[in-house]
């Protein structure tokens, strides 16, 4: 794939909030400078049986100007916030309809909890026996969100979800500006949205979290978090495309850094050893030197563990420049709006570094000998501020740091060390066994790996984790959390890779999922559901939040590079095949697990019937339907130049991407096929490659015709009547929900290891896969030729 040859400078050109300070930014950004505290006794959700009765809810009526497919009578609040704020940042940011061509626009939305209230909704009206419109279904995922965004602005370029639980709005807009940097897309509508809810707070209760009085970050008197609910959006944009259309330049992103604690599910790493490398990742990425930050707008959650460990981090991550670096915490004020976190706290972090003012850590009283950095007590300080980073940390240990700067300040971030990116390593646990060869023979053979439960055609994975984990380890797992661990585990012996001490910081996880983790979900809401507060059980909810299996991983196999969870439908290992290539490609990484997960549930099951997608005995609806299947599939990726060094055995190439949507909203799809059209023609022309070049298409085909016939539409208009093979392999193993981009991928390698019956020519692929919503992603992958030139 083509990189830049010439630095590219992204830039803040608007941004948007909606907070229990206002609706506005405007308003957010005067009440945290004037440090006034909007934590408060909370309205909209029953608080009885909690610790607390205070949180930073949003208690002004936001009801955004554009809608999205829901049931008449509901409206989710996770997206009104989120339509909110994005319609204050693109009104903001100069980049009126029109001005910037709808393809080269992205989207990217970090969240926590994602549609957990329409879920909820849907969910007890089944426990009343009663029919719930499921529509409400399509709301719940990650990806509906950023979906609902880009339908309602016709965004048609890249449009994913990230859900790294409290980190996620901090990675969005970091990985948001790496699409700009590197020529993905022109502009990103970008940050984070979470909400309010009972399930969420009893959570955070069970954990004895919650501080009866607002959050007092850094003081020796603090008892807990307070949580809040809002949303935060910002548009990135091409600094030289901003300056030809007048677009303000706020600020500029300079770079970000991810890394994985491996230390515990909750609680940070108490040296702070993690998040220091996510900081000194973003620095190395933006060119810069710890004694050039003057602000940190921290994490800050108030809870007796987090803040030492933060304290800590920050003096490794900076060194000496720490002791004279303003630090404060914007939660004090508003709560801790997770999955939002970061979205809202680099937008204060854009307005301190746009007027030259620390803003304040609020309810703070009495200095606490472990935390004895310069917190801003209280009271806004004017003072000269070029450079600031936006920390964000979250359960599962994975760390997000963006370097942001005041507008042209800087040089532009340097450009990084480039490296064609292999594949070393396949592991695959589906519906035909648990050993890749035996995916591949099933495939040859083609066999249905499916069985008829219930008049439904269902993919079960038959697993013994005892080889890879003890039983006291999986006690504290659900399947999805074993599947991802197990599947780790056989990737790197697959890869021959063996971490240690010289190395694990440079192998991170990327981790896929469609569905999430809806085992300990409704293991946690039910009983909490039936019968109060007092049934939430600590245990389980850590294991609720979507990044939990990826932050599993890095603690059992030691992988505590870039860590991040990527949530885009059925379309999730795609995703993070694709940002593994990237952050592998570009030096962020020397190698990334690439892993996609799924598990079933007799609710997951009901929720696909109620949708109208399964096929059965005689077939599906009138519109066809697929048989519904578990997996869990890792791929390694690699720099070919570690590799080569190692001696490494080489599948495959990934040569490049396309990612694209077709800009309908929830649950919406071109049935044309125009978007995934775009997603194959984008690959080809970032993979160097022509159309005759492509020997397969491992397609995204499931049995479903409205999509199957817009695949194939997609298809002729690329490759004419000379179209190569269109493989189907989620036809014999299931629709593995996320997971099924790294099955059409696993199979791809391992085709051309194998050869003979079944197996297409040798030679460059494309891997397709979509979401039902309408994104779109387009794989190409090759045999290794190592004589080839770097990327």
């Amino acid at each position: 794939m083509g990189h830049p040859k010439e630095p590219v400078r992204v830039v803040v050109t608007g941004v948007g909030a909606v907070t229990a300070q206002g609706r506005t930014a405007k308003e957010f950004w005067e009440g945290v400078k004037a440090g006034r505290v909007a934590i408060r006794e909370v309205k909209r959700v029953p608080m009885e049986g909690f610790r607390t009765r205070i949180a930073g809810e949003v208690q002004t009526e936001v009801k955004p100007a554009h809608d999205y497919n829901r049931p008449e009578d509901y409206r989710d609040p996770v997206i009104d916030f989120a339509l909110k704020a994005a319609e204050e940042a693109m009104a903001s940011s100069g980049a009126e309809a029109g001005k910037i061509a709808p393809e080269r626009w992205g989207v990217v939305m970090g969240t926590c909890n994602a549609g957990l209230l329409s879920g909820e909704r849907w969910y007890q009206a089944g426990m009343r026996g009663e029919a719930a419109d499921p529509r409400l279904v399509m709301l719940v995922p990650p990806q509906a969100l950023a979906e609902a965004v880009s339908g309602a602005f016709g965004i048609k370029g890249p449009v994913l979800s990230i859900d790294t639980a409290c980190a996620a709005g901090a990675n969005a807009i970091g990985y948001a500006a790496e699409l700009v940097r590197y020529g993905q897309a022109d502009a990103v509508l970008t940050g984070g949205s979470d909400a309010l809810s009972d399930v969420l707070i009893a959570g955070f209760n069970s954990l004895e979290s919650l501080s009866p009085k607002p959050a007092a970050p850094y003081s020796k008197n603090r008892q807990g978090l307070s949580l809040g609910e809002g949303s935060g959006m910002m548009v990135l944009m091409r600094e030289d495309l901003a300056r030809r259309l007048g677009a303000p330049i706020l600020a500029e992103v300079m770079g970000y850094g991810l890394s994985a604690d491996g230390y515990h599910a909750t609680a940070p790493h108490p040296e702070g050893k993690g998040a220091s490398r996510a900081i000194r990742a973003a620095l190395g990425a933006a060119g810069l030197a710890p004694e050039q930050v003057r602000y940190v707008n921290s994490h800050g959650t108030g809870t007796p563990k987090n803040d030492p460990a933060e304290t800590r981090a920050t003096k490794l991550g900076l060194g000496p420049s720490s002791a004279t670096v303003a630090v404060s915490s914007t939660k004090s004020m508003i709560g801790h709006l997770l999955g939002a976190a970061g979205a809202v706290e680099a937008i204060i972090t854009v307005k301190a570094l746009q007027e030259q003012i620390a803003p304040p850590t609020a309810n703070y009283e009495e200095r606490d000998p472990e935390c004895d950095l310069d917190y801003v007590p209280n009271t806004a300080r004017p003072m000269a501020i070029d450079v600031a980073i936006s920390n964000n940390f979250a359960f599962g240990g994975a760390n997000a740091s963006v370097v942001l700067a005041r507008g042209g300040s800087q040089k532009p971030a340097p450009l990084p060390d480039y490296d064609r990116v292999v594949v070393t390593g396949i592991a695959t646990l589906t519906s035909a066994g648990s050993d890749a060869d035996a995916l591949w023979k099933a495939f040859a053979e083609k066999r249905d790996a499916t069985k008829l439960e219930n008049g439904l055609r269902i993919g079960r994975v038959d697993l013994d984790p005892s080889p890879f984990l003890k039983p006291k380890d999986r006690r504290r797992m659900d399947r999805l959390g074993i599947f991802s661990v197990v599947a780790a585990h056989m990737v790197l012996r697959d890869a021959s890779l063996e971490l240690n001490d010289e190395n694990r910081n440079r192998v991170g996880v990327i981790f896929g999922t469609g569905v999430g983790p809806m085992e300990s979900m409704e293991n946690f809401a039910r009983p909490l559901l039936v019968e109060g507060p007092q049934a939430a059980n600590p245990a389980i909810f850590p294991n609720t939040v979507y990044n939990a299996a990826g932050g599993q991983v890095a603690m059992h196999v030691g992988a505590l590079g870039p860590a991040s969870t990527v949530t885009a439908g059925h379309a999730a290992g795609a995703s993070a095949i694709c940002y593994g290539y990237d952050l592998v490609a570009c030096s962020q990484a020397d190698a990334l697990i690439c892993l996609a997960a799924d598990t079933l549930t007799d609710t997951v099951i009901r929720a696909y019937k109620e949708l109208g997608l399964l096929a059965g005995e005689s077939g599906g609806s009138d519109q066809g339907g697929f048989a519904l299947a578990e997996a869990g599939i890792a791929l390694l990726l690699e720099r070919a130049s570690k590799a080569r060094a190692r001696g490494a055995r080489v599948y495959g190439e990934v040569l490049g991407y396309g990612i694209t949507s077709d800009g309908r909203g929830v649950g919406k799809f071109d049935r044309e096929g125009q978007g995934l059209e775009r997603a194959m023609r984008l690959a080809l022309e970032r993979a160097g490659l022509r159309p005759g070049d492509v020997k397969a298409i491992w397609s995204g085909r499931a049995g479903y015709r409205p999509a199957d016939t817009a695949e194939e539409a997609a298809v002729r208009r690329v490759f004419g009547d000379s179209a190569p093979p269109l493989l189907s392999p989620k036809t014999l193993m299931g629709e593995p929900m996320g997971a099924g981009g790294s099955l059409g991928a696993a199979l791809a390698f391992k085709a051309w290891q194998h050869g003979g019956a079944g197996a297409p020519a040798a030679g460059p692929v494309l891997v397709n896969s979509g979401s039902l919503g309408g994104t779109h992603f387009s794989i190409a992958l090759a045999p290794h030729s190592p004589k080839a030139g770097a990327a």
